[in-house]
């Protein structure tokens, strides 16, 4: 069987990319792309990595495309401007939905579980779509157990709009979960890092970067560094289209990619 799959956020950095991974996937067909601000277009004029018949598919201003054109998932790449409410919409439109959007509010995030709940739409929220980064996620909350005096550094595009990166507080969370006793102090002070879940994390934005986390992890005579690098965002493509063959058969809306792995 063949999936329908929908961009939304077509024509962006990690749309496109994500776009053209759906396109040349033999099991998946790229059947709606949204980009208000390039709508009308054809979606290999905006995105130049799509090719073969889905780069002639026309852009779509909103949400309505996805529908219309009988998508069941829709992949959600926008901003925490718009991901709250593109998200709720394609639920009630009855669209599985796969988000790699950051900055979701906490109250669309509960809205929207409720909504995944009772179905017939389903959602996973990823706050990254590599899989090294679930990794480094996993691995970071088994050092925890054994090293809790940690700091996060992040470092990503001069573009990204959110900060610390949602990979990042992702990370935080974990590594508090799995802590054994209470958090070690990591000095204070205003250079020392925003604390997330007692962890201190430390954001980067410049250009030349993509997608960068390190987990510093330190104790009397020794540091043990945990360090993801995304090179290229190709990197992001297969967590993602893992992400649209498996949401139709989960229970509701599930966060992160990890429960999708086991």
């Amino acid at each position: 069987m063949v999936l329908r799959v929908g961009v939304v956020g077509a024509a962006g950095r990690l749309g496109s990319v994500l776009a053209a991974g759906v396109a040349a996937a033999d099991d998946l067909e790229l059947v709606a792309a949204v980009s208000p601000r390039h709508a009308g277009r054809p979606l290999g004029a905006v995105a130049p990595g799509v090719t073969g018949p889905a780069a002639e598919l026309v852009v779509g201003a909103d949400l309505a495309a996805v529908a219309g054109a009988g998508a069941d998932v829709a992949i959600e790449v926008t901003g925490p401007a718009t991901v709250g409410p593109n998200l709720l919409a394609l639920l009630d439109a009855g669209v599985h939905a796969v988000v790699g959007a950051t900055g979701l509010a906490e109250e669309d995030l509960a809205a929207a579980r409720e909504r995944a709940a009772r179905g017939p739409a389903r959602a996973v929220v990823a706050p990254n779509f590599a899989i090294g980064a679930v990794l480094l996620e996993r691995l970071a909350a088994t050092a925890a157990r054994h090293l809790p005096d940690v700091e996060i550094l992040e470092l990503h595009h001069d573009l990204k709009v959110d900060a610390p990166s949602g990979t990042a507080l992702a990370t935080a969370a974990a590594i508090d979960a799995a802590r054994t006793g209470a958090p070690v102090p990591t000095g204070e002070g205003p250079s020392r890092g925003e604390r997330h879940h007692g962890v201190p994390v430390h954001a980067v934005r410049l250009p030349g970067l993509v997608a960068h986390e390190e987990v510093l992890f330190g104790a009397p005579g020794q540091v043990l560094s945990l360090r993801h690098d995304v090179t290229d965002r190709t990197a992001f493509v297969p967590g993602a289209l893992l992400a649209c063959r498996r949401v139709g058969g989960l229970d509701g809306l599930v966060v992160g990619l990890g429960a999708l792995l086991d």
